[in-house]
């Protein structure tokens, strides 16, 4: 059952001020994280200005704003973040580890992980990007 949410007017006559519901924020905001889609798109068809919704995406980045949970499966994988030094780059028994290298991160998977495993946090990375 889907519900639809409502804007507020607030304000005098010559003024069209709206307030909006966190909820219907957070759904917005939500539809702006989809691959391939873009802030002003969505806030074209929400007649919201691309402004607010951006705003709204540094809210919820801050943890401010509270963003409904994702219809898709999520995956998690465990992930331990260290400095990257000038050493060798493949160390005696980790040769069979993958590593993915990003910039100043690097993120070793555990041995033998799956290529669906690997391009699952691949996506992950590109995504945070």
């Amino acid at each position: 059952m889907e519900t639809t949410l409502e804007f507020l007017p607030v304000g005098g006559r010559g003024r069209r001020n709206r307030k909006w519901p966190d909820e219907m924020k957070a759904r917005i905001v939500a539809e702006t994280l989809m691959p391939g889609v873009t802030v002003n798109a969505v806030a074209r068809r929400h007649d919201v200005p691309a402004n607010h919704v951006s705003a709204w995406r540094t809210l919820a980045r801050k943890g401010r704003l509270v963003l409904p949970a994702p219809e898709d499966p999520v995956e998690f994988a465990s992930l331990m973040i260290s400095p990257v030094d000038d050493g060798p780059r493949c160390a005696v028994g980790t040769a069979d580890r993958p590593e993915i290298v990003a910039g100043a991160v690097a993120i070793r998977l555990e041995t033998g992980a799956s290529a669906e495993r690997i391009a699952s946090v691949v996506r992950a990375l590109a995504a945070g990007s």
